[in-house]
């Protein structure tokens, strides 16, 4: 099962509203997935520092402790997440110091632009959690989860982030993630899962990292990853969806003059603006659908 939902504004008068918009559209898709939920979000450009999103199962130690020794990144909890803000330069060193010191503390994600918030539980209750309605940006996509093959923690919630404003979320099962996951630690990669959507996510941060924009990387995913799948990825300025070549899992788009829109079902559109007049379609398989802002 599963429900992936997905928003990349065209139009900058919508992006106060992206939280609002991904959060109804994430909660019409509780049923196909009411165990676990997530959404990344990506704010506007030239919104801030660099920001470095954490997750603890124990916060009251845990955040008061990294607080204490990172003086110089603004650290604001909420419940089990919090997010750190802090100068570009020293983005690395204290990356290096979160996970080498605090070893029940997990980076769900960090960047330029994305944050990500992810827990067990239902749809509406991580969104309110977190104060996702609230949040505003440019693009974005979630994920509600149901654990079919591996346990139901938050880790293993989407969306999984694997480099700078990276991420992913899917819908499927990947047949040859444990070869690729050998392949990608030769290469560097870490995992914090057993999780198949996390080797997708280090494949294509692979990929770009090798050079590729997203599209290419999407495109090379398409020769290398076997299995049932949609993806849907999004960085600091791109957007895309890929289905594999049989695409047995569901999948809907819509695309007007300001925005491009992903759903599982075509029920998770229904409420966004001028979806009367969008062009609406199903996505082909083996075709990847690519968006980038410019940037």
């Amino acid at each position: 099962m599963c429900g992936i939902v997905g928003v990349f504004l065209k139009d900058s008068a919508l992006e106060p509203d992206l939280g609002a918009m991904l959060t109804a559209m994430l909660v019409t898709m509780t049923d196909r997935g009411p165990d676990s939920a997530g959404i990344a979000i990506y704010g506007r450009e030239g919104s801030g520092p660099y920001r470095i999103t954490v997750q603890s199962p124990d916060p009251a130690q845990d955040f008061p402790a990294l607080a204490a020794r990172l003086p110089d990144a603004a650290l604001v909890g909420t419940a089990s997440h919090a997010v750190l803000t802090l100068d570009p330069d020293r983005a690395d060193d204290t990356l290096a110091v979160i996970r080498a010191e605090f070893l029940t503390v997990r980076v769900m994600s960090h960047g330029a632009r994305i944050t990500i918030f992810k827990e067990t539980g239902l749809p509406r209750a991580v969104a309110d959690t977190f104060g996702i309605a609230g949040m505003a940006g440019t693009h974005g996509i979630g994920h509600t989860r149901m654990a079919t093959e591996s346990a139901v923690t938050t880790l293993g919630a989407h969306p999984f982030s694997t480099g700078r404003d990276q991420c992913l979320v899917h819908n499927g099962s990947l047949s040859n993630h444990n070869d690729w996951r050998r392949r990608l630690r030769h290469y560097g990669m870490t995992f914090e899962t057993d999780n198949d959507s996390e080797v997708a996510a280090a494949y294509l941060t692979h990929r770009m990292q090798g050079g590729d924009n997203l599209g290419a990387a999407l495109e090379a995913g398409l020769r290398d990853l076997d299995g049932f799948y949609t993806f849907v990825v999004g960085t600091e300025n791109g957007f895309g969806v890929l289905r594999d070549p049989i695409a047995c899992k569901p999948a809907v788009m819509a695309e007007t003059d300001r925005y491009v829109a992903f759903g599982s079902e075509y029920r998770a559109l229904v409420d966004l603006p001028g979806i009367d007049a969008a062009r609406v379609w199903e996505p082909e398989p083996a075709k990847v659908y690519f968006w980038e802002r410019a940037a």
